[in-house]
């Protein structure tokens, strides 16, 4: 990785949370929260930013000097008393606080019950096995997500599929997944990027006229919501991860939830040895029932859980607001093309906040050029995702052992899956035209919004001189 590059989980840090001051449209509100601010974080006024300055790139004064909010926010004498009783105790492997914590997250999603685990990948790992997938079995999924998706796909022994995004709401496209459902296929992972929600209305549809299997990947969408109904709560299973960048930052861990109790009796045994649903933890005698792993979660990662997930709710707010006023800030930019919602979302929480770039009306400007220029304004940026389809990793399984055993020698030529997972609008996303903006950054006053507007502006308005610089 590049010196210059931003990553998710180099946050800048910033003292603390301030009011967000924001002066909503009915619209806005309708797309990016559920209840409007308090009235006295309506009265600040948009903050003027000078745009026509030289960019800081160039020598110029950057838009913003200051720091960015916090992240992960941990307040001492509200979290730690909760902690500090689970250290004392001595117990330290799954037991109560664990069992608290999962009736907890349930809740907050309106789901009948919720499994913690070590991490988001290895929740999907459960939830994949536990709905039989096995070698020999194609999952669909899409390229624009993180390496885990794929990377659970694999480590059942199953075969990942690809189809292609709407580069609109960067989501999987279902107008495209029929026409790669093969008699092979036996389950669809959706991923909520970003904290977007896909379309799973259309998704859920497909998958019951083909009696597929639907795991949501929500890792990246605490909260977000279709119809006011949680994601994750949609397919057979829904797969939470609480790692250390995330909306509900544990360090690492994840979460499966569904309502089906016999799927959760099974993931829950699977998780501990294979033990029958209800052992208590350590037990030796009774005999496991299934084949199985150890994924428990502790009962200090549940602690700082419960610690985090009392302010979810604001901070989910603050993030959907602030997300709204940005796009309405930057949508008329030339060459900047916010995200967009499905019409039934009724609420996005923008674990990154995401817009395409179009290079010819930034004067030919380069992306990486762009991205450059935005960071030396003071605003933290990224690229985003590789192209992950054609990634060595996915070849590495084919040639294992057990792949070989289990599909014919065609479907492990690499290159001839390359060329048939080929997915161009991701590609234009991964290589063109994607840009992020991390959550944490969304957790301040309007006035940081408005310099990250003023600053994407700035940057337009010297286009042509920071061109001439790319060439030297």
């Amino acid at each position: 990785m590049s010196k210059n590059y931003f990553s998710r989980r180099e946050f800048i840090r910033r003292n603390s949370l301030t009011g967000l001051g924001a002066m909503l449209t009915p619209a806005l509100l309708a797309e990016g929260a559920k209840t409007p601010l308090p009235l006295a974080d309506k009265l600040a006024a948009p903050t003027v930013i000078n745009t026509s300055g030289t960019a800081a790139l160039l020598g110029g004064q950057p838009v913003r000097t200051g720091e960015w909010p916090q992240w992960p926010l941990w307040k001492p004498e509200a979290d730690e008393k909760k902690l500090l009783e689970v250290i004392r105790s001595g117990v330290w492997s799954r037991g109560a606080t664990v069992a608290e914590f999962e009736k907890e997250w349930a809740k907050a999603l309106g789901v009948k019950r919720s499994l913690a685990v070590v991490n988001g990948t290895n929740a999907l790992i459960v939830a994949l096995t536990q709905l039989d997938i096995r070698g020999g079995d194609e999952v669909i999924v899409p390229p624009y997500t993180f390496i885990a998706t794929v990377s659970a796909v694999l480590a059942t022994g199953a075969m990942p599929v690809f189809v292609d995004v709407d580069p609109e709401t960067f989501q999987i496209d279902p107008a495209k997944i029929e026409a790669k459902i093969s008699p092979r296929t036996k389950a669809i992972i959706p991923v909520h990027i970003l904290g977007l929600p896909a379309n799973m209305k259309q998704i859920m549809t497909i998958a019951k006229k083909h009696n597929l299997a639907v795991i949501e990947d929500a890792c990246q969408a605490h909260l977000a919501e279709i119809d006011h109904q949680k994601v994750g709560t949609f397919g057979n299973a829904g797969c939470f991860s609480f790692q250390n960048s995330k909306n509900l930052p544990i360090g690492e861990g994840g979460a499966v939830v569904s309502n089906d109790d016999q799927f959760m009796d099974r993931c829950f045994s699977y998780q501990n040895f294979g033990n029958p649903y209800g052992a208590t933890i350590g037990a030796v005698s009774m005999g496991s029932i299934m084949q199985g792993t150890k994924l428990r979660f502790t009962e200090y990662q549940a602690a700082i859980g419960l610690a985090q997930m009392k302010r979810l709710e604001e901070q989910t707010e603050r993030r959907s607001q602030n997300a709204a006023y940005l796009k309405s800030q930057i949508k008329d930019i030339p060459g900047i093309v916010p995200y967009r919602l499905y019409d039934d979302v009724t609420r996005a929480v923008f674990h990154l906040f995401p817009f395409r770039y179009r290079q010819e009306e930034f004067k030919g400007l380069p992306r990486e050029a762009f991205l450059q220029a935005l960071k030396a304004e003071g605003v933290p940026c990224q690229s985003g995702y590789a192209t992950l389809y054609n990634q060595q990793f996915l070849n590495d399984a084919f040639q294992s052992k057990n792949y070989k055993k289990m599909y014919p020698k065609e479907m492990l030529d690499f290159n001839a899956f390359v060329e048939k997972n080929s997915c161009p609008e991701n590609d234009r996303l991964c290589n063109e035209e994607a840009v992020w903006l991390t959550q944490n950054m969304l957790l301040g006053p309007q006035s940081d919004m408005d310099e990250i507007a003023g600053a994407i502006q700035k940057v337009y308005n010297n286009a042509e001189q920071l061109k001439k610089l790319t060439k030297k």
